[in-house]
């Protein structure tokens, strides 16, 4: 039986318990969601992610972490990062007298590869090893969800920042996740809470919001789809469907890094056309569905855990009964994803020249 691990869970506080210990320590969990709750500040980050490590060294330690309104630890020296939407504004602001045309759009760049370094430097400074980070989405101005987190309304520019900004991730040693395939700036509905429709034709979405994804397929490391139905494209939420993952980000858009799915705790996630499901039934479908890791959030303060231990228990059943076949690339994709290179610590990160400068070219 070939092993992949594909769950990637949460813990419930500062450090380890047993029971985490314990869950962590299964095959089929591959890696380790955090949240503000696992924040106090550094030394404490640092000796979590530690322990996580001490448990099995190939665990994925994963985070929020974009800047703007989401991102995780803001205290305690980290660089508060602007929102993508800065970048965006930064490249439509008019030119320097004298300065060719599109130097506003090339400081932009700059700007966000800065950025992305400042944010993987730090991140990997107490032992994290990758960010939920870019999004892709568009900006269309109707998602309160999306927002100011998106780089712009343009296509062509989300493009070029979100390579800048992975540009700056790569210098850090760090991977990235290009987010929320095929595109979550239409819809108005907030996915944490309901499921939103986007009428759309799959030709209007490839034109624009999932265009981000084809430009980009030779850079991005992994991509995590919208809990958003297509009715168009799909009856079932985009991470959950093999026409969207399987037909359209692998054939048509050429991706081949790691897929993983959104948040299976969000309300959105676990309704399979028009029923809800468990985790553990909406788990297998990601997976089944082609993708590569699926995502439990804030599952670890209910019950004690007990929806994770349940969501392990059924898929080492379904592996054993043959409803789930592990794809052996899955497992060469999740290992892609963890740092190149060793990284500085927090002391040396601080005084460090390309540190100090990215940190002043920041908007």
């Amino acid at each position: 039986m070939h092993q992949h691990a594909p769950l990637i869970i949460d813990v419930a506080g500062h450090s380890l318990t047993t029971a985490e210990r314990r869950r962590l320590a299964h095959p089929l969990v591959g890696g380790v969601i955090l949240f503000s709750r696992n924040w106090q500040d550094r030394a404490q980050l640092t000796r979590l992610c530690r322990q996580i490590k001490s448990v099995r060294h190939d665990l994925l330690i994963a985070v929020d972490h974009e800047g703007g309104r989401v991102q995780r630890f803001r205290t305690d020296g980290f660089t508060h990062l602007p929102p993508m939407a800065a970048f965006g504004t930064l490249w439509g602001q008019p030119g320097r007298p004298g300065e060719l045309d599109g130097a506003s759009a090339l400081r932009a760049c700059n700007a966000a590869t800065a950025a992305g370094y400042v944010l993987g430097a730090e991140l990997r400074a107490c032992g994290v090893d990758l960010s939920f980070t870019p999004v892709l989405d568009l900006d269309y101005g109707e998602s309160s969800v999306i927002g100011d987190r998106a780089f712009a309304r343009d296509p062509r520019v989300v493009t070029l920042l979100a390579q800048a900004l992975m540009l700056g991730l790569q210098q850090s040693g760090m991977g990235n996740c290009g987010k929320h395939f095929p595109g979550h700036g239409f819809v108005k509905a907030d996915s944490h809470l309901a499921i939103p429709v986007d009428q759309r034709s799959l030709k209007a979405i490839l034109a624009e919001d999932a265009a981000p994804y084809g430009w980009l397929s030779s850079s991005l490391q992994a991509v995590m789809p919208a809990h958003v139905i297509y009715p168009k494209v799909d009856s079932r939420p985009a991470g959950f469907s093999p026409r969207w993952l399987q037909e359209v980000l692998r054939r048509q858009l050429h991706f081949t890094g790691a897929i993983f799915s959104d948040d299976l705790s969000m309300a959105a996630a676990r309704q399979i056309e028009g029923r809800e499901v468990g985790f553990a039934e909406a788990a297998l479908a990601a997976l089944s569905a082609g993708g590569d890791m699926v995502v439990l959030c804030n599952q670890s303060v209910v019950d004690g855990g007990a929806p994770i231990d349940e969501a392990i228990e059924a898929l080492s059943r379904a592996q054993v009964q043959g409803d789930w076949i592990v794809n052996p690339a899955s497992e060469e994709r999740r290992l892609a994803l963890f740092p190149q290179g060793a990284a500085m610590d927090w002391d040396q990160l601080m005084v460090s020249a390309r540190y100090m400068e990215a940190l002043s070219l920041l908007p």
